[in-house]
């Protein structure tokens, strides 16, 4: 008897190595399924680029003989209901390591189990399944580097070539078409994206394949400076698993091992080190999951935070009264995506200068960023809060001004995202309370009127988050 295999999309929306698809074509009939289960929230900006996705692989499975069906509901329900319709076999899936949708598969894996259904497993979104490296004793990393070196001596598996053919496009049961799934916004915020973005799997190595030969020369000097464009923007792709981060890995390092040059190994050390910085971020949520909404580190449960809402609405719009931390959150506003260097200086202006518990900033990230990913998030607002794995200290808080001077010296990358300041001198860019009168009028600005004065004054809120950190400390 032919076996008929579900194979189950989550976060993993390619052909190219995706070890669950080419798995289940040699063993196989297969049906690829999408179910959108609303039991798992999905950012708004998020949402758009899944649109696009569901669409991108729905046309590429088309073009091998098959389709994905597209269903709503329940996960469990209706995978169970597609079992029973059509006398599946087996159902196997790309492990999606988000807290609530893994706990919710292994569930789903005992009660196919017990029915005889077969369940298989695979890894397709990381380097290494984060269960892999420990510790001489047996417990996990805590600390970066001692994981990079442990990590650094594991032979990173070889990607998988794509599928070329699908059996089991014959007799498909009914699909809903993705935009009854209702991905896109009602109100049409998304044309400047639309402009900058291609969310496709072809779009993903398009994207690499430039970087990889026009940027990546100048990455880890250029990568902290906004205005420099000397960024990845792979960061959705991998979120969405519209690229293999298996065929990144091993690409590099075989172009590094072919020209033998030390500038360009150093470059492309440099970006690695960051692919497994993500693979750390994912095996502190594999360990330590409640940390999408707790504080690694207890202590910080007994932080005097600041729930003042106009505050928090205030940063949103990028209304702060600092030029380059304002300039960051308009860019995510308008574009889905944030500079890195403008990542970490306006979450510590959140919590360190406002006070406002890092939660509320990571939930807005993963609602505008087109990139949220729930494991680089919680990492990183964790770390700049002081309260996660190998954090920042809490007493290091980014000054809002002198960030924008040393990384955005001309105020390029602040005359793009506000415009408003475009004619201020690169004197006063950074501070634009400082100058001079007729310097303002010359500028066409109003302090308090057509650019915000600062809500808070960058000493004194040093001061208050310095004192909340004491007081803290003072309760454990």
């Amino acid at each position: 008897m032919q076996n008929k295999i579900i194979v189950m999309f989550q976060k993993d929306f390619r052909l190219y190595d995706n070890p669950a698809l080419f798995e289940a074509v040699q063993s196989g009939e297969v049906l690829p399924v999408y179910v959108q289960d609303e039991t798992f929230s999905i950012g708004s900006a998020s949402k758009w680029w899944l649109h696009h996705a569901i669409i991108d692989v729905q046309k590429q499975l088309e073009a091998l003989g098959s389709t994905l069906i597209i269903r709503k509901g329940n996960t469990m329900e209706e995978i169970l209901s597609l079992i029973e319709q059509l006398g599946i076999t087996a159902v196997y899936w790309n492990i999606c390591y988000d807290p609530d949708r893994l706990q919710a598969n292994q569930k789903m894996k005992m009660m196919l189990e017990e029915k005889g259904i077969i369940c298989k497993e695979f890894n397709s979104h990381l380097l290494l399944e984060p269960w892999i490296i420990k510790k001489k004793d047996n417990t996990e990393y805590k600390v970066f580097t001692p994981f990079y070196n442990a990590f650094q001596k594991q032979e990173i598996p070889k990607p998988i070539s794509k599928v070329q053919r699908i059996k089991g496009g014959n007799s498909l049961p009914a699909s809903l078409s993705v935009s009854k799934l209702h991905l896109l916004p009602t109100i049409p915020w998304t044309s400047h994206i639309e402009s900058i973005w291609e969310p496709t799997e072809e779009g993903a190595y398009k994207t690499c394949k430039k970087f990889f030969s026009s940027k990546l020369a100048s990455y880890s000097e250029g990568r902290d400076f906004p205005n420099e464009n000397a960024h990845s923007m792979l960061a959705s792709y991998l979120s969405f698993g519209q690229i293999s981060v298996r065929w990144m890995y091993h690409y590099l390092i075989n172009k590094s091992t072919e020209r033998q040059c030390s500038l360009f190994e150093k470059q492309v050390n440099s970006f690695i080190r960051q692919l497994i910085w993500r693979e750390f971020s994912y095996y502190l949520l594999y360990h330590y999951p409640f940390t999408v909404y707790k504080p690694l580190n207890k202590s910080f449960e007994h932080f005097p935070w600041n729930n003042e809402e106009e505050l928090l609405r205030v940063w949103q719009k990028g209304e702060t009264g600092y030029p380059f931390i304002d300039a960051g959150m308009r860019e995510l506003w308008q574009t889905g995506f944030m500079h890195n260097r403008a990542r970490m200086a306006v979450a510590s202006f959140l919590v360190k200068h406002l006070l406002i518990p890092w939660q509320e900033g990571a939930k807005w990230f993963m609602d505008t960023l087109l990139d949220a990913d729930i494991a680089n998030n919680t990492m990183g607002w964790q770390w700049v809060a002081g309260s996660g794995a190998d954090a920042s200290p809490y007493f290091r808080i980014f000054n809002p001004i002198t960030q924008g001077e040393k990384f955005d010296k001309n105020g390029e990358y602040i005359r793009r995202w506000v415009p408003e300041l475009k004619d201020m001198p690169n004197k006063y860019i950074h501070k634009p309370w400082e100058a001079p009168e007729h310097i303002l009028q010359k500028a066409n600005i109003k302090l308090g009127y057509t650019y915000p004065l600062p809500i808070v004054d960058h000493k004194a809120a040093r001061e208050r988050a310095l004192f909340a950190y004491k007081s803290m400390k003072e309760l454990v």
